[in-house]
């Protein structure tokens, strides 16, 4: 776990990414990662040789955009390619095909993307070009509908549910017998983090022997950062919510407004929040740079085709991997340690412990020492 730490706090300190606000359709914001025309693609000539294609954020939105794309930049830069990042002009699947277009256009033997907003436009898009490699991260088959992954296809996904029972159970272990998990919509993977949250409460709680620990738990409808999520989470600080899990994207954004006015405190997703929100005590977190790196190495490695292990079909990252947990390094505990954390982590990586995946939007985890209020 040691390595997944430090990466993934050296993505969390890269402060020199560019937007490209204002930018046209048709324009590529690009990271001089070399002059020296060490590869077959870049001896080419190409503007770039892979590209990250943004979902409706930006690239320094301390989240999803930001930590994929720093994956890009650092494949790019260790292998002397040329990145580019291309932003849609709108939330559509005509504009992220456009920019996929664009980035073909450029030269891009890759096109990374991120978001299962992308599976439609990843499933016209790969045989429209199929000397393209396409890596997908959090979109699964489902999200591309009737269409199979092609073998110019990587799909990764990850076992949130795993890193959401790391942040349930360090958190009732600490003290925290209030909670609160604010889910954006509920997709996939938010449901993943929400199904292990509940799961690592209860197990600390059983662990613990106590059962007066509350969960409040709600799906706010979407990603935006809105007062109606503000006033919510409000509501559930000032009902004695010691804690809340937030859990997509920009609604964070109203739930620290509402932490740091109640005195709340908060936990992070997807990336290490603790140096964007002070309220957070820690982040369940996946390796989205990772993530990027090896399968991209893998596809660089085999002349720029997807090798069995990633090819035509969605793969699963999790503890196993290194690709998901919480970063102790910055996490703000008093009584969980970082040796609790590493034999618990062993844990699921060696299925000694076993974490329910059977999850579905009408079904939740069984219980036996918190009591979850499930609010519509």
């Amino acid at each position: 776990m040691k390595k997944f730490i430090s990466m993934a706090m050296a993505g969390c300190m890269a402060l020199s990414l560019a937007a490209c606000g204002g930018s046209s359709a048709s324009t590529a914001e690009s990271t001089a990662t070399s002059t020296e025309a060490t590869s077959e693609a870049a001896a080419s000539g190409s503007k770039t040789d892979v590209a990250f294609v943004t979902d409706v954020g930006n690239i320094d939105d301390q989240s999803f955009n930001q930590y994929t794309w720093q994956g890009v930049q650092d494949f790019c830069s260790a292998n002397s390619l040329n990145a580019n990042y291309y932003r849609p002009t709108e939330d559509s699947d005509a504009a992220r095909l456009e920019q996929m277009d664009n980035a073909v256009n450029d030269g891009a033997k890759a096109i990374v993307v991120a978001g299962y907003l992308f599976g439609s436009s990843i499933a016209e898009a790969q045989t429209k070009y199929p000397d393209v490699e396409f890596l997908a991260l959090d979109v699964s088959t489902s999200d591309l509908g009737d269409t199979a992954p092609a073998e110019n296809t990587a799909l990764i996904t990850y076992k949130e549910e795993q890193a959401g029972y790391l942040a349930g159970y360090a958190a009732v272990y600490d003290g925290y017998k209030e909670l609160g998990f604010l889910g954006g919509m509920a997709v996939p993977a938010v449901i993943r983090y929400g199904y292990g949250f509940v799961q690592g409460a209860d197990a600390a709680a059983k662990e613990l022997g106590v059962n007066d620990v509350n969960i409040k738990y709600w799906y706010s409808g979407g990603f935006a950062a809105t007062d109606e999520v503000k006033n919510k989470m409000d509501g559930w600080y000032s009902e004695g919510t010691e804690v809340v899990f937030a859990c997509g994207g920009p609604v964070c954004q109203s739930c620290d407004a509402a932490a740091q006015a109640n005195g709340g405190k908060m936990i992070g997703v997807d990336v290490d929040q603790s140096g964007q929100f002070d309220t957070v005590i820690t982040s369940a977190t996946k390796g989205l740079a990772e993530s990027v790196n090896e399968a991209l190495t893998d596809s660089l490695n085999n002349g720029w085709k997807f090798t069995e292990a990633y090819s035509g079909k969605e793969t699963k990252l999790g503890a196993a991997e290194n690709c998901v947990g919480l970063p102790m390094e910055t996490s703000k505990f008093n009584k969980f340690t970082q040796e609790q954390y590493d034999a618990m982590y062993a844990s699921i990586v060696d299925g000694t412990l076993a974490i329910d995946d059977s999850f579905d939007t009408a079904v939740t985890p069984s219980v036996t020492n918190v009591t979850v209020d499930y609010q519509g």
